[in-house]
């Protein structure tokens, strides 16, 4: 999973992923990715709800271990 830029949200709890990845995605232009690990297992179905809302795409999500991955496309 290859991405423009990497979002570590490791041990932070909801809503602080999400947050901090509505700023990243901010910051990046149409097109690009942007990879968020967080240990939240709240973040998954957070992430897929906020694709939805915000009309980002979520390309992938992934838990290897205690991450879970999720690759986001700024629309």
């Amino acid at each position: 999973m290859t991405a423009d830029k990497e979002l570590d949200a490791r041990g932070l709890n909801c809503p602080l992923p999400i947050l901090k990845a509505k700023k990243a995605l901010a910051d990046m232009l149409s097109g690009q990715t942007l990879k968020v690990i967080s240990t939240d297992a709240g973040s998954v179905r957070d992430f897929q709800a906020f694709a939805k809302q915000t009309g980002n795409v979520l390309l992938q999500q992934e838990t290897v271990g205690g991450d879970h991955i999720s690759l986001l496309k700024r629309r």
